[in-house]
């Protein structure tokens, strides 16, 4: 039967029709409501209600719950009707059409519609087929209906306008108990308002996609242990077949991690970093257990804290002044150990724990100083803790005079703080993609500190992002680690870069070729009789 063919059409006393369970509209007592049962009161109800029997005497609205309810404000006695004879499967998608068509409806209406559609036992609905009824494609389907799976507290959030569409999906995607801390990361504060109180504003949606990148997705290619494995968690089973992996569900994933697998339980994460631990000091008795952190042993423990072992690095020495640090030497104690507890748990590194070392713990040589050299230290330790003090409460009073949004005159600080770090080279690198040339007898960091002064908030911010990185890879060994990290940050595509400078370079080297000039034969001269 067509469902959009009334069986017939006739005013039904308002006693007998009944609100359905189903309509995800809301139908809230406000403004709009009351000028709509005043227009009733004054003209009718203009459009039929859609309605199906349910008894032989009542009637469930299926399309026209704020018109019903106008119609009672109203004082109404009876309103028109179209009935129809509607499977249950026939009501949600007449429901789930016509709310999609008002430009009102509020996105979690909208997700608890596909939300029942998608549980009907009969006819069975896929995310293709609900959104080819709507004319919606498959991602936008899956992501709404996934805001069904949001908290109250975010609920609340989101139907009082505190929060966008945006954020709500970003949330959507997330486990219930991730959402909060999740929740509150859209916010700041800004106490520059009147008596003293705290002003919260929603952040930009973007904010929160870097916080849940952050602080949520854990990348699966960093895990120490076997994805594949099914039975280091049984309870988990393996990070493949899981539907919390990212990659399982590309649809509602794909503008979060992009193509890096992402593991979104951190809970199941942590369990399975343990029991990996556990089974490789089961398969290795002897290995070494180690920490990140510093600190005392803790009695009875066999996890040796950072400050007892030498990690030995795998890598070269760089420079000869870093040959000479005890973490490029070997000796004979250095044995296998993993990373037990803190950072990097699960990781299997080499290192020297042997307290007798001489090459990596060598022994302290005591100095026994007189009365007057102690004294000496005494004050000199009073006068570095003063100006230490000192220096800290200066400190403290310029932060607290930092706003909340840093202006240009904070940007501007920043940059001519962090520029005369760099050298030379770097120096002029940062100017030239500023277009700024030095001539001969020029000097780059002034033409650089002229410029700034002249420049936007966005140039200098970018500069500076430009120089934290310069200045971190010429402090840093594996200088390309921090480019890496920023690309990341940045989402910046770094294979398509390199990809295209090689095309580039190739078309130089083509070109370079083709322009050669080809020897040209001399003629043969005569000779003179």
């Amino acid at each position: 039967m067509n469902p959009n063919t009334a069986t017939e059409y006739r005013n039904l006393p308002l006693n007998v029709l009944i609100p359905s369970k189903t309509n995800p509209r809301r139908i809230v007592e406000d403004d709009s409501l009351k000028e709509l049962a005043e227009s009733i009161s004054v003209h009718g109800v203009l459009e039929p209600l859609i309605v199906r029997p349910v008894t032989e005497r009542d009637f469930e609205v299926v399309v026209g719950g704020r018109r019903f309810a106008a119609s009672k404000k109203a004082g109404k006695d009876d309103a028109p009707c179209s009935i129809r004879n509607l499977t249950d499967a026939q009501v949600l998608e007449i429901q789930l059409v016509e709310n999609l068509q008002r430009r009102d409806v509020h996105p979690l209406e909208e997700a608890q519609g596909f939300h029942a559609l998608l549980n009907l036992e009969e006819p069975k609905y896929t995310i293709e087929q609900i959104g080819a009824k709507v004319g919606k494609n498959p991602a936008y389907v899956a992501s709404r209906a996934r805001l069904t799976e949001l908290i109250p507290l975010v609920v609340e959030a989101f139907y009082a306008e505190e929060i966008g569409v945006g954020h709500a999906l970003l949330l959507a995607k997330l486990q219930p108990a991730q959402q909060e801390a999740a929740l509150a990361s859209c916010f700041r504060e800004d106490w520059g308002g009147a008596a003293g109180k705290a002003k919260r504003i929603v952040l930009p949606v973007r904010h929160l996609q870097y916080w849940i990148e952050h602080n949520v997705l854990l990348l699966l290619k960093q895990a120490p242990f076997n994805k594949r494995d099914a039975q280091l968690l049984p309870a988990a089973g393996s990070c493949v077949d899981c539907p919390k992996r990212t990659g399982h569900n590309k649809l509602l994933f794909a503008d979060v991690s992009g193509n890096a697998e992402a593991c979104t339980d951190p809970l199941c994460y942590a369990a399975k970093l343990e029991a990996h631990v556990q089974k490789q000091i089961a398969a290795k008795p002897e290995i070494v257990q180690i920490s990140t952190a510093y600190g005392k042993t803790q009695d009875g423990s066999k996890i040796i804290t950072r400050s007892k072992y030498v990690e030995i690095k795998t890598e070269k020495p760089d420079t000869p002044e870093k040959a000479k640090w005890p973490e490029f030497k070997s000796c004979r104690f250095i044995t296998e150990a993993i990373v037990s507890e803190g950072i990097d748990k699960g990781e299997v590194r080499r290192v020297c724990a042997e307290a007798d070392c001489p090459i990596h713990h060598p022994k302290k040589q005591s100095t026994k100083a007189d009365a007057s050299f102690k004294a000496e230290q005494d004050k000199s330790r009073r006068e570095q803790a003063l100006a230490n003090a000192t220096g800290m409460r200066v400190l403290q009073t310029i932060v607290a005079a930092v706003p909340v949004r840093l202006m240009k005159r904070d940007f501007l600080f920043i940059a001519e703080q962090m520029l005369p770090l760099l050298d030379d080279k770097r120096l002029e690198m940062v100017a030239r993609n500023q277009g700024i040339r030095a001539k001969e007898g020029e000097s780059a960091a002034k033409l650089l500190t002229a410029f700034l002064r002249k420049a936007e908030e966005g140039v200098i911010g970018k500069l500076i992002v430009e120089t934290v990185i310069l200045l971190s890879a010429s402090k840093q060994a594996d200088g390309g680690k921090v480019l890496r990290t920023a690309a990341q940050a940045y989402k910046v595509d770094t294979d398509a870069i390199a990809l295209k400078v090689k095309h580039e370079f190739a078309a130089k080297d083509k070109a370079k070729g083709e322009k050669k000039p080809q020897a040209v034969a001399k003629p043969a001269q005569k000779r003179v009789a």
